[in-house]
């Protein structure tokens, strides 16, 4: 595999953004939902005027990670209001990291992991927290593996489904 590059989005990616964000969310969560719940939790988490409006905040940033020019996965991370739930100034919370299967064992997520982390000494952060589904056992294992604590749960509404997420926190 070639070297993988990680970038910044910028608005002129949007369409890769709903690409990426489309296709990786489907591989990942398809055969634990329905179909009805998934196509309406894409339409409306992936619709051109929701991520424009989380391009063009400031609180908010993506990254793509590319091999050749090919966007193989993303990552969203949050600041301040942009927070999906703690509120915290002095914290980052990760939103999404997420890898087309094919590129899955590879250390695309770990390399996206580490660009939110150094984001987040950056900004000064005391922690980073995130939210994964309580089925999602890879992703448990990887942000376990990398030092993150349960400490509390939430949920996630994927179209009408209410799943429970195991809320995650590492201290920097």
């Amino acid at each position: 595999m070639s070297v993988c590059n990680i970038r910044a989005v910028s608005i002129s990616d949007l369409a890769q953004l709903q690409k990426i964000g489309i296709s990786s969310f489907s591989e990942t969560f398809t055969e634990h939902n329905t179909k009805e719940d998934l196509e309406k939790y894409l339409k409306e988490s992936f619709a051109s005027e929701k991520l424009i409006a989380e391009l063009e905040n400031s609180d908010a940033a993506f990254y793509f990670a590319e091999v050749d020019d090919t966007v193989i996965g993303y990552l969203k991370i949050n600041f301040g209001d942009a927070q999906t739930e703690i509120k915290d100034n002095k914290a980052v919370e990760i939103e999404r990291i997420y890898v087309l299967q094919a590129y899955h064992g590879k250390k695309i997520g770990q390399l996206l992991y580490n660009k939110a982390i150094e984001i987040a000494k950056e900004h000064k952060a005391k922690y980073v927290w995130l939210g994964v589904w309580e089925e999602n056992h890879r992703a448990l294992q990887f942000y376990k593996k990398n030092g993150f604590v349960p400490f509390d749960t939430h949920i996630f509404k994927l179209g009408n489904d209410e799943q429970t997420d195991i809320m995650m926190k590492l201290a920097l």
